[in-house]
């Protein structure tokens, strides 16, 4: 059994060569996989938070990221306005505080 051990632990000491492309293969591969696993998903998503900003219409009601609903009255540039609560109190808001569309416009007719 010691043979055997000595054996083996000689032939991996004779191939140091193959021994750093099989390193340079695993830690390839471990990118693939975190690329995959982590940066697709998140790159998807990003394309679809986009997209839903881009395509907000007037009379959507949305939640913000602080956690105000409310309903979109205007939009310009990079800025809508919504009305909120009983009262219509109106806030302006950065199209990046939108987190999602609870009921688009046409759906709410």
């Amino acid at each position: 059994m010691l043979n055997f051990l000595l054996d083996a632990g000689a032939e991996a000491a004779a191939t140091p060569a193959s021994s750093g492309w099989t390193t340079i293969l695993m830690f390839g591969g471990l990118l693939l996989i975190m690329y995959f696993v982590m940066i697709r998903p998140q790159k998807k998503q990003e394309k679809q938070i986009a997209a839903m900003r881009n395509n907000l219409q007037v009379g959507d009601e949305i939640t913000t990221t602080g956690g105000i609903i409310g309903k979109i009255i205007s939009i310009k540039d990079e800025t809508i306005l919504i009305e909120t609560g009983r009262d219509k109190t109106k806030i302006r808001l950065l199209k990046s505080a939108v987190r999602n569309v609870d009921v688009h416009a046409e759906d709410a007719e």
